[in-house]
């Protein structure tokens, strides 16, 4: 299994849950089933889970999707979305409050609040949306029994801290639509984020890949040689200039794990009470008291990353008509904007205070 997907399923904020792996059958090799070959080739996934994922289209050959039976040859091109999410079996159904977007018989958006873990991991067994929406969707499926789970599956994740829009299959078979409009960076997403320090362009593009950091391992960072992590690439237009901050749009063209977080610190513009990477302390300002007091205030108005998912859009997997959600900023962020914003404008705050 490559060093990328471990990373992937090591942590529990990565972004996109489905890696694309390609794979091109050797002119050695003999005729032998898709789903031993795939079995063969990755580690800790049952046969049967295997077997399940090719019936739902998750594994192609040459472009097509194929049965679990059908016998690769030499040359073939496999394509492979493996799934790094726990079995259903191992999600615990609780009851929580759900801010559900919008919902039909294939899909649910839900307006994640931040604070929320998206999905059970190490050191978080329960307590996530994902067995809140177990709960949820087991009360709509009365007829499954208590000890039964209804089928549905997350299509990519956002970080704790992180609000905003999430969007969930409530069946398998819908998975592999959605999962290969992310790969094909269709979806448009668009984030609001306060970051540090102003922001000289109007807009940009950031182009570095974003992969662990050597030094630790919690840690991600950007590497703009590209010899290490994943290609990552962040379009982002500034709305709004404070002086010592700057209110951005940010548009993801890759879903990578805390992208847009590693790609505004990599510019210089960490995000705004990001303890993860250092923007919980005053990076931009002044050395007078009532500054420091002034920003201390406004973390403990927003004490998390300064990150909303606004908008998310695809299309529907089944009826193919193109959707589109666009979420209010929660009122920690809008609080945290505000203040701000009056703190420019009455102070009139010069470069030279700094």
């Amino acid at each position: 299994m490559s060093e990328e997907i471990i990373d992937q399923i090591d942590n529990d904020e990565a972004d996109e849950l489905y890696e694309k792996l390609t794979l091109t059958i050797d002119k050695g090799q003999e005729p032998l089933r898709v789903d031993k070959f795939v079995w063969s080739r990755l580690e800790n996934v049952t046969r049967n889970k295997i077997q399940n994922g090719i019936k739902n289209g998750l594994v192609t050959v040459n472009g097509k999707t194929v049965k679990v039976n059908h016998k690769i040859k030499p040359g073939d091109e496999l394509v492979i979305y493996t799934d790094t999410a726990p079995d259903a079996n191992d999600i615990i159904p609780e009851k929580m409050p759900l801010d559900i977007f919008y919902e039909d018989d294939d899909i649910i958006v839900i307006n994640k609040q931040p604070g929320l873990v998206v999905h059970p991991g190490s050191g978080n067994p329960n307590g996530t949306l994902v067995n809140g929406i177990a709960y949820y969707l087991q009360q709509q499926n009365p007829e499954l029994g208590e000890e039964a789970l209804p089928r549905f599956g997350l299509v990519h994740r956002i970080d704790k801290n992180t609000s905003g829009l999430l969007l969930l299959a409530k069946k398998e078979s819908v998975l592999q639509h959605l999962a290969k409009q992310f790969f094909d960076h269709t979806v448009q997403r668009k984030y609001i984020a306060l970051v540090w320090g102003n922001i000289e362009e109007d807009e940009g593009t950031i182009v570095a890949h974003v992969g662990r950091s050597p030094r630790q391992r919690k840690m991600f960072e950007a590497f703009p040689d590209g010899d290490h992590g994943k290609e990552a690439i962040t379009h982002f237009k500034v709305l709004e200039r404070f002086h010592y901050v700057t209110l951005v749009e940010c548009v993801l063209e890759t879903g990578r794990t805390h992208q847009i977080r590693v790609h505004m610190k990599y510019i210089g513009h960490t995000l705004f009470a990001d303890d993860h990477y250092g923007g919980d302390k005053i990076l931009k300002g002044t050395i007078y008291n009532k500054y420091k007091q002034f920003v201390e205030n406004c973390f403990k108005l927003c004490n998390r990353q300064a990150l909303h998912a606004k908008t998310l859009g695809f299309v529907h997997p089944t009826t193919g008509k193109e959707l589109f959600f666009d979420s209010d900023i929660p009122e920690d962020m809008q609080l945290l904007i505000e203040k701000w914003r009056k703190y420019y404008n009455n102070k009139g705050l010069i470069a030279d205070d700094e």
